[in-house]
């Protein structure tokens, strides 16, 4: 363990995650564009972005500590959570991860090694958002920049706990911005492909039925990138590269119980409720 790296890039991850949520309100937008880059180091500034960052903050590295706690359950030697600095980026991070350094022994521990981290930042995402959607400001439809797509998980939570006059919209900062984040992750690593959360499920499940769904995940992001977000082609590419084969196990043999595919369904749910098929509208660019 090395403490003092993993505390540098979650230090250096916070900053460009605070940075990038005071970026993101209007009230920050416009003094930077005022103002410049002196504001990089400014507290008050910088104070604008801690909703947004903390919320995110929370939802990953729980999520990653889903996978650590399984992990030393089963007796899995793994890393403590690296997590990613992402400025320029919007969202302020690439994401978290953690580096399991030796071989899982079976699907028991495959499966719930893999759906720990998700479900886990799920539990935290979801109350993130109904407080982020209780509080988001209402601010009038501008037309201009990107606009981002809204999974069902929020589109059903501004609907029943936020009132949008016609003619504005909320604004996507703070809280809300965090859960937003915090569903695309979660979407994301439930996809049933290669090394992902939901690749290693599927493995758990079934071999067989870990490289059909690879294949269908790949064809899957390359529609999706050719008709509405190129995106989707780029992490086809980097799926490409790092390979969609699942490494074998220690102990192969044996079934999944009926309880631990219940849980599958319900991860199934998770990544319907919080899928983006369309994150950014780059044609209101």
């Amino acid at each position: 363990m090395r403490p003092g790296l993993h505390l540098t890039f979650l230090v250096t991850t916070l900053y460009t995650m605070t940075l990038a949520g005071a970026l993101s309100t209007a009230s920050g937008a416009e003094r930077i564009a005022r103002e410049g880059t002196i504001l990089l180091a400014d507290a008050r500034f910088l104070s604008l972005g801690l909703p947004y960052s903390l919320c995110l903050l929370a939802i990953l590295g729980v999520h990653e500590m889903g996978h650590y706690v399984a992990c030393r359950r089963y007796g899995v030697d793994a890393t403590l959570p690296f997590f990613l600095p992402g400025f320029p980026l919007p969202i302020g991070t690439f994401g978290a991860f953690i580096r399991i350094r030796e071989p899982i022994p079976d699907r028991r521990a495959l499966f719930d090694i893999g759906v720990a981290g998700p479900l886990a930042g799920f539990v935290v995402a979801v109350p993130v958002l109904i407080v982020g959607t209780m509080v988001a400001e209402v601010v009038p439809e501008s037309g201009q920049g990107a606009h981002v797509g809204v999974p069902l998980l929020i589109g059903w939570l501004l609907s029943w706990l936020s009132s949008v006059p016609e003619g504005q919209t909320v604004s996507l900062s703070g809280p809300l911005m965090a859960g937003w984040v915090g569903c695309l992750a979660t979407a994301v690593n439930l996809f049933p492909i290669g090394q992902l959360d939901g690749g290693h499920m599927c493995y758990a499940i079934s071999p067989r039925f870990h490289r059909r769904a690879s294949q269908a995940m790949m064809a899957a992001f390359v529609a999706l990138g050719l008709f509405l977000y190129p995106g989707w082609l780029f992490l086809a590419t980097l799926l490409v590269l790092f390979g969609s084969r699942h490494p074998p196990l220690t102990d192969p043999g044996g079934a999944l119980s009926r309880g631990r595919l219940v849980v599958a369904a319900l991860a199934l749910i998770i990544l319907i409720l919080c899928f983006i098929p369309q994150p950014f509208d780059l044609s209101e660019l």
